[in-house]
């Protein structure tokens, strides 16, 4: 969708999927679009030598979130929502449903 201002499809995926959970790391963008984890990991890398994105360790992990002084944030956070907001509903509640620890051991789905 916003491919052709991004420069590539793999940009639009990290930041869709920025948008929509905050916070990601390349294996998890790659897995969730089904998407190779070398083109996630260059578009990660380049966007945050360009400061609109930052990372910090997380163990063995580099985690990638918006920088918040980066001076267009809310104008391309704006442009992001409204994007993400005509993708497919199963998609756009995929994104949204953001599990991060275990279900409790025999709760029902």
């Amino acid at each position: 969708m916003l491919e052709p201002i991004v420069g590539s499809k793999s940009s639009e995926r990290v930041f869709i999927f920025l948008i929509a959970r905050e916070k990601g790391y390349a294996t998890e963008i790659a897995r969730f679009f089904d998407a190779d984890l070398y083109a996630i990991q260059k578009q990660l890398e380049r966007l945050e030598s360009t400061d609109v994105l930052v990372s910090q360790k997380v163990g063995r992990t580099r985690v990638y979130q918006f920088n918040p002084r980066y001076p267009y944030l809310s104008e391309l956070k704006a442009l992001f929502e409204k994007a993400l907001s005509y993708y497919p509903e199963d998609v756009k509640e995929k994104l949204l449903m953001n599990r991060r620890r275990p279900r409790k051991k025999g709760k029902p789905l």
